[in-house]
């Protein structure tokens, strides 16, 4: 019995219980989950708003993304967006800004989207602390879709929020 417990005892100090090593490992997704969205986008809305989008390639740990938003020739909002990998996993940060630069968050606070999963070309990240999921996917080699996920029924439905053309 004695030896049953030092086992024991070994097995929770090196990390063999899945629940340890577990915690120790990074958690999904990784910023090659996103790299499909990297490039020049834009669309329009069925409200006349015109979307600019540009995300850069993953550099080391990250990817970092604009948009300007345009509403009869005049800027309506600008966002900033950064794809980060962490030991938490992989979280996209965003900030907006009306024109003038003036943020919409406090200062040292932006929305945070924590990844959920992905596929090929296709990534789905949900908002902190709410039920909203934001869907990435390029549904083909110039055509890149960003929808809104909410939960209805127990399933998750998305609409497409931006529907982006390649600027060549």
């Amino acid at each position: 019995m004695r030896h049953a417990y030092t086992f024991l005892l070994f097995l929770l100090f090196t990390g063999f219980f899945p629940e340890s090593h577990a915690q120790s490992q990074p958690k999904g997704g990784s910023v090659a989950d996103v790299s499909f969205i990297q490039g020049n986008w834009k669309a329009t809305t069925t409200e006349g708003q015109t979307i600019e989008g540009v995300w850069l390639p993953a550099e080391g740990s990250n990817i970092l993304g604009f948009m300007r938003m345009m509403r009869s020739g005049k800027a309506d909002l600008y966002e900033i967006l950064a794809y980060e990998q962490s030991e938490q996993g992989l979280t996209s940060l965003v900030k907006h800004f009306k024109p003038g630069l003036i943020g919409l968050e406090e200062k040292d606070k932006q929305d945070r989207y924590h990844f959920v999963e992905a596929g090929k070309d296709r990534a789905i990240f949900q908002k902190e602390g709410e039920s909203l999921r934001i869907l990435y996917e390029k549904r083909s080699a110039s055509q890149f879709v960003i929808a809104r996920g909410n939960e209805e029924n127990g399933k998750w439905v998305y609409k497409d929020l931006f529907v982006f053309n390649r600027v060549k």
